[in-house]
Formats: structure tokens, C-alpha cells, sequence
């Protein structure tokens, strides 16, 4: 080969394989994820739905690229950042553990497939027609954490029997603030304890809730679940051992953080899977065809050395039926 046509070969390839590069790059799928809370918060949750990914043969920065929007739990941001996802031109739109996101998308798009992952019933939220049979453009899984308060309720009674005056902290800004109440209030004749309702929707009225709570002279805590709560999980667990205040939570996040007991669904494993479902989708498959999968696993996970700080004695049939006891 001749020196000059050498050189206009090399040339000509340093030319196409950028543009060849740009373009393989252009036609990776996006997916867009959208979070009513803070990225700090949702450290394991993000890395279970990569897992599910992964399971369904995708794998960030090869052959997918993931947009993440954080409302940091300003959830009027919601319906902003779900447009500025749409207008990404996101082939999926994941919202994983947040009701309001999954709504805020819901409104946004008719098109545009939607995986969400929520802890209430689809159904009565209005995301989907049918759990068998979503329709649409959306579907996910439900763990139905909201309507668990009755079952934390008794647990609370095991654990304290004597327990007279039960607060329950709810975010009145939440869909499932209502349900969560109603669930409550209606098990609380039943193991003869009396509920007063609290609300929080920041960091500082959750100071001021647990401030209030030690001047009350409460027996428990039942902590609502909420996304909000979820990302202050720390906060909570050092507020309810400052202030010796005996609660429950709705995931084992909060005990893992120092809380006392939690019983509720493997969310991390639910949105793993919604991570599988968002593959599935990518590949071909149409959210109104894919079933809304539902929790099938509820776990109860105690903390030994919250109740030791606590001055607490937990009773052995308690500890032998939990899933977990963290030493």
C-alpha cells in the first residue's frame, strides 16, 4: 500500500469509528428512576434493583444507562421530574418504593412503560386495572407494607402486654397516611390499647414528634411506613433510644439502623425484582402482560442491642419466632 493511501485509510477509520462509537452509545437504552427520597437514603435499594438488572442481562454503563431523579422528599417535585425524564426520551421509567413517584409518572405518560414498586394495592391507587392483568402502560411489585399496621399493633402487645397509650407517626403528606390510621385504629380495641395519631413531614417536626412523645409518657411507637421515615431511618432509631421509646417499624432498614423490631415484607428483594421486570420490558415484553407481582415474604427482625439499651426483656417466644435477631 502506498504511503498517501495508508494514510487516508487511517484517517478515514479514526473518522468513522467515533461516529460509529457515538451512535452504538446513542442507541443504548435509558432508564429513567424516579424517588420520592434522597439518593443517601436508598443506597441498598438501588443496588437491588441493579441486581435485578443484572439478572435480566443488563448492566449499568454496558448496555443500559440509568437517569436518576431525586425528589428529596419534596414530592410536589415529582411531576417536574417526571416530565424532564419523558423528555429524555427514557425507554422504562422505574420508580421503586415511592407511591407518589409512581403516580407522578402515571400522570405524565400513557407510552412510556412504567415499573413501580409500591406498598400499597395498585389497584385502589389506580396504577393498574388488574394485579393478573395490568393494561397499560404500567405495571411492578406491591409488598402492601401500609396495611400491616394491625399485625405491628399486636406485636407491640406481645412485647409490651401492660402497653396502654400507642402513638402512631404518620407523614400526613403520604397516599397511605389514611389507610395506615384506619388499619390501626380499628385492630387498637382489640389488644385494649388507645391510639393518638402524630405527623411529620421533615427532619425538624420528626425532632419535635419525638420531644413531644417523651413529655406524653407513652407506652410505644408505631412507626408508619412512609418513604419520608424510610430516608430518616437513622435519625429515628437514635431519637426513639435517646428518648427510651419502645416502636416498631415496617422494615428491618430501621432495626439495621439501631430501631428495636420491625415485621414487614423483603422490599429489597421486591425491588430487585421490579429491577428484573424493567429488563423484561427492555427486551420486548409489555407491561400490561407482565402481572403485578405481590410480597409473598414478611420477615420480623429484632434488635438485641436496642433492647438492652432499652432496658427492654423480650420475650423468648418473641425472639424464637423472629427471622433475625442482630446481636
Amino acid at each position: 500500500m502506498r504511503r498517501r493511501d495508508f494514510i487516508q485509510a487511517i484517517t478515514g477509520s479514526a473518522v468513522v469509528w467515533p461516529l460509529a462509537g457515538r451512535a452504538q452509545q446513542s442507541a443504548m437504552p435509558v432508564i429513567g428512576y424516579l424517588y420520592a427520597g434522597s439518593p443517601e437514603s436508598s443506597t441498598q435499594r438501588v443496588a437491588a434493583f441493579r441486581k435485578g438488572l443484572n439478572e435480566a442481562g443488563y448492566r449499568e454503563g454496558e448496555n443500559v444507562a440509568i437517569e436518576f431523579r431525586w425528589a428529596n422528599d419534596q414530592t410536589d417535585r415529582l411531576p417536574e421530574l417526571a416530565a424532564d425524564l419523558i423528555h429524555r426520551r427514557v425507554a422504562v421509567i422505574a420508580t421503586p418504593g415511592s407511591t407518589p413517584a409512581s403516580l407522578a409518572a402515571k400522570a405524565a405518560t400513557t407510552t412510556i412503560p412504567i415499573v413501580f414498586g409500591i406498598g400499597s394495592d395498585p389497584v385502589q391507587e389506580g396504577l393498574v386495572a388488574s394485579l393478573a392483568r395490568p393494561g397499560g402502560n404500567v405495571t411492578g411489585v406491591a409488598w402492601q407494607s401500609g396495611e400491616l399496621g394491625a399485625k405491628r399493633l399486636a406485636l407491640l402487645h406481645e412485647l409490651l402486654p401492660k402497653a396502654m397509650r400507642v402513638v402512631l407517626l404518620v407523614n400526613p403528606n403520604n397516599p397511605l397516611t389514611a389507610p395506615i390510621v384506619a388499619d390501626v385504629q380499628t385492630a387498637a380495641p382489640s389488644v385494649g390499647v388507645q391510639i393518638e395519631v402524630m405527623t411529620a413531614t421533615n427532619n425538624r417536626e420528626i425532632d419535635s414528634a419525638f420531644a413531644g412523645l417523651a413529655q406524653k409518657r407513652i407506652d410505644a411507637l408505631l412507626v408508619g411506613a412512609d418513604a419520608l421515615f424510610h430516608g430518616r431511618r437513622i435519625q429515628i432509631a437514635l431519637l426513639a433510644v435517646h428518648y427510651g421509646v419502645i416502636a416498631i417499624y415496617s422494615n428491618r432498614d430501621f432495626v439495621e439502623a439501631g430501631g428495636l423490631i420491625s415485621y414487614g415484607p423483603d422490599t429489597v428483594n421486591m425491588i430487585r425484582q421490579a429491577g428484573v421486570y424493567t429488563g423484561r420490558i427492555l427486551k420486548g415484553e409489555r407491561p400490561a402482560e407482565l402481572p403485578v407481582q405481590q410480597s409473598s415474604k414478611f420477615e420480623l427482625v429484632i434488635n438485641a442491642q436496642a433492647a438492652s439499651i432499652l432496658d427492654l426483656a423480650v420475650p423468648p417466644t418473641l425472639l424464637a419466632r423472629a427471622d433475625e435477631v442482630i446481636e
